[in-house]
């Protein structure tokens, strides 16, 4: 029987790998800075391996993101969200869009354009778009009768 990834595990790596590739950086770039090989930043990177408190803070010095970007958005219903967190709002899991290769290419886009109205209007029109698919999606037969 193996043994499964603990899911805080699998969340951790998967913002390194999420932050690694915002960044345009290879596994065995990361794995170099490190001391690591690539075959070990992979294990990390999919929850295998569990990363250490002194590698994460030299993985989050590397990447330039406080150790805490690696548990935000952390799975809430394993009960380990941080004291004072419990009441707080839900949010969307983002690191399944942004690891997405779509997502990549929206997000390092997104990132060059730096009119904070085009950048603005940009997620207007998303949002717009989100809601006439949700509008679609629950009545099926509005498409047909307009």
């Amino acid at each position: 029987m193996t043994k499964q990834p603990n899911p805080i595990d699998q969340h951790v790596g998967t913002r390194v790998r999420m932050r690694r590739v915002i960044l345009g950086l290879s596994q065995e770039k990361l794995g170099s800075a490190l001391g690591l090989t690539f075959q070990q930043i992979q294990k990390y990177e999919k929850g295998t391996n569990r990363i250490g408190a002194s590698r994460l803070q030299a993985i989050s010095r590397f990447l330039d993101v406080p150790p805490s970007y690696f548990f935000e958005g952390a799975p809430a219903a394993l009960g380990m969200q941080p004291a004072g967190f419990e009441d707080a709002a839900p949010r969307a899991y983002v690191p399944d869009l942004v690891t997405t290769t779509e997502g990549l290419h929206l997000n390092r886009a997104f990132a060059r354009i730096t009119d904070a109205k085009t950048r603005k209007r940009i997620v207007d029109l998303v949002v717009q778009i989100a809601e006439s698919e949700a509008d679609r999606n629950s009545d099926p037969g509005r498409e047909l009768a307009g």
